[in-house]
């Protein structure tokens, strides 16, 4: 009789409720988790310098430098990204990620670089099956002869748990300066980024600006760059590239000689995405026109192109073919003293990243 009333007391209505409870407890917990662990690399930081290089840099030679970003190795011409309406969130095997890392490296080497500036290359990621991306590159760059390097960790990320299927996980990922003469320092600048929920998706931003000796006396300032790409907007976009022009002018007026390259998550020349993509509707955060009143006085981009306009960049909503939106993303700014001769993105097809690479040969003009 006491247990027929026990049952007659249970509510069948509570189990969905528990439910529901535990299911905002866990969600709850996650996202105090995610803002709770999140947090920004302190500004100004001063980078490790490694390598054996020793030459300072010459007035009368010319140099080739090739930026690239390797897209954390995971897109094979036919992989999909779930962030640009894709399906993928990992690449697909730590044998893929190895392979992707060393062609883009030996397509870089192949122009016999004096310089190199990565993007996107990942040291301990989920994503990227913990593969050190940066030790595989240096390593290819060690087998062509002496070289310094900096590593500019660009962000770091909470364990992100979506898809819920194959979840993105933790991400540690950066920028990796190669360079054959002599970097004396290099510095880690911290860019303005979204607030809020927004700089989950966003995550850390910066550029590295490393200092390489003239013979004349002068510096070389290399600076590698990559620009938001997630939840930004065109007032953020501008604050990040007003702030780097603050940079790059003062080295300037200094004398100094000034290279910039990288992903600048703009279209480069601001007419990229109607060249290549004739009538498309697509708009993206990421490739709106590049803002020219932001550029200092005495620099300019380098778009006069030697082989006419290749695109940079693919978006990854579906495999790469004929019918993929591309645009122009990547490539360089210089100081009126640099004497840009030739620039080139080079059509590789997309077999290991979701970006081609740009190449650019100068030389550094005499200050009188």
């Amino acid at each position: 009789m006491e247990e027929n009333k026990k049952r007659a007391g249970f509510r069948w209505w509570k189990i969905p409720l528990v439910i529901l409870l535990l299911v905002v407890l866990v969600a709850g917990g996650y996202v105090a988790y995610v803002f709770g662990t999140y947090s920004r690399i302190e500004d100004n930081l001063e980078l490790e310098v490694k390598g054996d290089a020793q030459e300072a840099a010459a007035m009368d030679r010319d140099y080739t430098i090739v930026s690239y970003n390797i897209g954390f190795g995971a897109y094979t011409s036919d992989f999909t990204f779930f962030m640009d309406g894709g399906k993928e969130s990992r690449a697909r095997s730590e044998e893929s990620v190895i392979e992707c890392v060393n062609g883009t490296t030996e397509t870089a080497l192949s122009y016999d670089p004096d310089f190199v500036l990565f993007q996107e290359v990942d040291t301990d990621s989920t994503r990227s099956h913990h593969v050190d991306q940066a030790a595989q590159i240096l390593e290819k760059c060690g087998e062509k002869g002496t070289f310094d390097s900096v590593f500019a960790q660009n962000y770091h990320s909470a364990y992100l748990m979506y898809p819920i299927l194959e979840p993105h996980g933790a991400s540690n990922s950066g920028l990796l300066t190669v360079s054959k003469a002599d970097i004396t320092s290099s510095l880690r600048r911290s860019l303005p980024i979204a607030t809020g929920f927004k700089k989950i998706l966003d995550l850390d931003r910066c550029y590295s600006i490393s200092r390489i000796p003239v013979e004349n006396g002068k510096e070389l300032i290399l600076v590698n760059l990559h620009l938001s790409a997630y939840g930004t907007d065109a007032s953020q976009g501008n604050a990040q590239l007003e702030m780097l022009f603050a940079d790059l002018e003062e080295e300037y007026k200094k004398g100094n000689y000034v290279v910039c390259g990288g992903d600048f998550n703009h279209d480069f020349t601001g007419n990229s995405k109607e060249y290549f993509n004739p009538g498309t509707t697509e708009d993206h955060s990421w490739c709106q026109p590049f803002p020219e009143d932001v550029i200092a006085e005495g620099f300019s981009r380098c778009t006069d192109y030697a082989e006419g306009m290749v695109s940079t960049s693919r978006n990854t909503d579906i495999p790469y073919s004929a019918d993929s939106f591309t645009v122009i993303l990547d490539g360089f700014i210089v100081s009126d003293n640099v004497d840009c001769s030739y620039v080139q993105n080079i059509d590789t097809g997309y077999p290991y990243t979701d970006h081609n690479p740009v190449v650019m040969r100068f030389t550094l003009k005499d200050a009188a």
